[in-house]
């Protein structure tokens, strides 16, 4: 159904309701309306990696892992699965009459804000540090759980809008000072994407204020920017009990009744919360029109009815056996194999080898650990299969595995340090006694997640630095001392430290969480059934030292665009078992943008998929970014002893800068193109042994549609 004719029928069945009547739908726990034939609804639902609190649903990679793919048409599928599981449970519900919490078609997915600083908790929960990797993933993600149908499959919500990345402690009472250019240039373009190129059903304020308003009753950012500027026109949503901080922690107002007026006047048209039960108060004093509780009560019902809630769609009768069905594990699986990041292969140590192996010592507290497959914002599979179980089954008789837990995720201080001394202990003997040793170690989401809030059972926060827990560094120490090969698999969903891993490891596996099977895809890109093909989407730092304060906003020397040190592990790393390098590339203008055509070859016997990634630095502005950034990239598959060749286009956004003013304007004529499997700095290179191809472009036109020439 079109917007226009949904919205039609929004307005007929909204002005048959009392004012009364309107306000109460204006509630995430929408009543039902007897009288006039509607069912309750609850608009609350999490789909950021499956279908999420629900109950038995297909668990994917955590989205920071699914990330590192850097393959849209994954995100895409992945969000297909998750409206089609999500269809399938709202059938089954809503024939019981069960329209409860997380029963409904709204998903508040997916979180495309911009994961500035490692140590944020939520990190995980995003795409990455890079505005164009997250507007790309974010946008498939989008058009596969909207879907292109006469009904909308299910509803995509942006959040959190905007300039959200922690402090987690601070968010309810915090101030994201922040200037015009860092907001166009980063913290903005991914939302926008979703906005105006994947018409995203719903975007989601943030908790803190930007700029001295909070965000969800922000004139500057709801009607300015987003109705006005992009032109949206879905609905706006708070995040779970925002407007209440206006008048308890932002102190911008005095009383629940003046948050809600100043929420629903800046366009916040539903309420997480129980802020808006005084909207009626507020009319009733004047402080806000029936005219903006209908238009808000339109705007809901608009979305109702293009999901087909009241006239029935082609999905009513996807049947619950979807639900976690074959066909939906193998996109998971396959999620999972794309998410494995190689960050190093000394001496060709993986693949493993079966016929030199006939012991295999798998050690730490992540080795048999379901908590790590999932992340945070989890549904619940009707299996798991941990890293150790993976290499079990996959490695099968004639070869033996040895296991020990070595010691805990964490130790609290309270806790005897006697019972890890044991563990460890028996881990040395269990590497001792191994050709070889997995070990795998990390964090789980009761150590990196979000701020103790409604739904989060563990309050678990941001990280305070880039180690491992003292108990995990121990157990590390005494593994390398056994003098044994030694794989480290790291499962976390951000940046830990690995330089003493570098320093004494043979192989390093980022495995992010892997999903509820993950472990499955572990063992096969260690034996080498599958090779890694997972990129960094985030920068790994040798020290938080050469970052700014995590409450600084400011993105000078923030990711790998503004940093000015050497990363321990660059964005957009990551390395295969094939042998493969850019050779040439030709350019060429392409509309209002560019199109390049790269040839690459794979000089090694084995078959690999890479990710040919286009980075680019204007030369002539000013106001360009300080380091080349990622402009565009596809996956291609590469055959042993082949070379290939394929065409990217480079999108007009790519040519152009930010001014102080944050007006996105062109950016000259002289530009510097890079093409390679990773971003074109002295680590990649020191890394990887290879360049990437460089080549100068002149843009022969100069013009942009918004703004104005520099």
């Amino acid at each position: 159904m079109e917007r226009k004719k949904a919205r039609q029928k929004a307005q007929e069945l909204v002005s048959k309701m009392t004012t009364e009547e309107k306000a109460s739908q204006l509630r995430y726990d929408s009543p039902g309306i007897p009288r006039l034939g509607i069912p309750e609804y609850n608009w609350w639902n999490e789909g950021l990696h499956g279908v999420a609190r629900a109950g038995t649903a297909t668990v994917f990679p955590q989205a920071i892992g699914m990330a590192a793919s850097f393959d849209e048409d994954l995100i895409r599928e992945v969000g297909n699965v998750i409206a089609v599981e999500g269809r399938a449970k709202y059938n089954a519900a809503s024939a019981k009459g069960d329209r409860d919490i997380y029963k409904g078609l709204t998903f508040w997915s997916p979180n495309v804000n911009i994961f500035r600083d490692p140590r944020w908790g939520r990190g995980h929960e995003t795409y990455g540090e890079d505005p164009y990797l997250t507007a790309v993933l974010g946008k498939a993600y989008v058009e596969g759980l909207q879907g292109d149908g006469e009904t909308m499959k299910a509803a995509a919500c942006a959040k959190h809008f905007a300039v959200h990345s922690g402090p987690e402690a601070l968010r309810h009472e915090f101030d994201a000072e922040v200037s015009q250019k860092d907001l166009e240039e980063t913290y903005l373009p991914a939302f926008r994407a979703l906005v105006e190129e994947a018409h995203v059903e719903a975007v989601m304020g943030a908790y803190n204020r930007v700029n001295g308003e909070p965000c969800c009753g922000s004139t500057t950012l709801i009607k300015n920017k987003l109705r006005e500027e992009w032109g949206f026109e879905g609905h706006f949503v708070s995040d779970c009990w925002a407007i209440r901080d206006f008048h308890e922690n932002h102190m911008v107002t005095g009383t629940p009744m003046e948050s809600a007026a100043m929420a629903l006047n800046a366009g916040c048209d539903l309420n997480c919360g129980n802020t808006y039960l005084h909207i009626l108060n507020a009319y009733y004093h004047g402080m806000v029109t029936e005219e903006a509780i209908t238009e808000a009560a339109v705007r809901l019902f608009t979305t109702r009815f293009l999901l087909g809630l009241f006239d029935g769609s082609e999905y009513d009768n996807i049947p619950y056996e979807k639900t976690e069905c074959e066909e939906h594990l193998r996109t998971a699986h396959r999620a999972a194999l794309e998410s494995v990041v190689l960050l190093k292969n000394e001496n060709g140590i993986l693949p493993l080898n079966r016929e030199k192996i006939r012991t295999i010592g798998v050690i730490g507290p992540n080795a048999d650990s379901r908590a790590a497959l999932i992340g945070n914002y989890h549904g619940t599979s009707s299996e798991y299969v941990t890293v150790l179980e993976g290499i079990r089954r996959y490695a099968g008789e004639g070869i033996h595995i040895l296991y020990s837990q070595g010691c805990d995720l964490f130790r609290d201080k309270t806790e005897p340090l006697a019972r890890d001394m044991d563990r460890i202990s028996e881990a040395v003997t269990v590497a001792e006694n191994s050709d070889v040793v997995i070990l795998c170690l990390g964090l789980d989401e009761t150590l990196e997640g979000e701020e103790g809030d409604t739904g989060n059972s563990y309050a678990s926060g941001d990280k305070e630095d880039l180690q491992l827990p003292m108990c995990q560094r121990r157990l590390m120490e005494a593994i390398a001392g056994a003098g044994k090969p030694v794989v480290l698999c790291m499962l976390a969903g951000s940046d830990i430290d690995m330089s003493f891993a570098n320093e004494h490891f043979a192989g390093i596996l980022q495995l992010w969480y892997p999903g509820a099977r993950g472990g499955n895809a572990a063992a096969e890109i260690l034996f080498g059934k599958e090779s890694p093909s997972g990129k960094l989407p985030v920068t790994f730092y040798e020290t938080l030292e050469e970052l700014p304060p995590f409450e600084d906003y400011s993105m000078e020397g923030r990711t790998y665009r503004y940093m000015k040190g050497k990363a321990q592990y660059p964005f957009g790393y990551g390395l295969t078992y094939g042998e493969a390098r850019t050779v040439s590339a030709e350019i060429s203008e392409k509309g209002a943008g560019a199109e390049i055509s790269v040839q690459m070859e794979n000089t090694g016997k084995r078959d690999i998929c890479e990710v040919l990634q286009i980075y680019i630095k204007c030369m002539d502005s000013v106001y360009a970014v300080p380091n080349p950034r990622l402009c565009a990239f596809k996956r291609v598959e590469l055959p042993g002893g082949e070379s290939r060749n394929a065409t990217v286009r480079i999108p007009e956004e790519a040519f152009t800068v930010v001014n102080e003013d944050g007006q996105r304007i062109p950016g000259g004529r002289h530009y510097m193109i890079y093409a390679g499997f990773s971003q074109p700095d002295a680590r990649s290179r020191e890394l990887t042994g290879m360049s990437p191809v460089q080549k100068e472009f002149i843009r022969e036109k100069i013009g942009i549609k918004n703004g104005k020439e520099g």
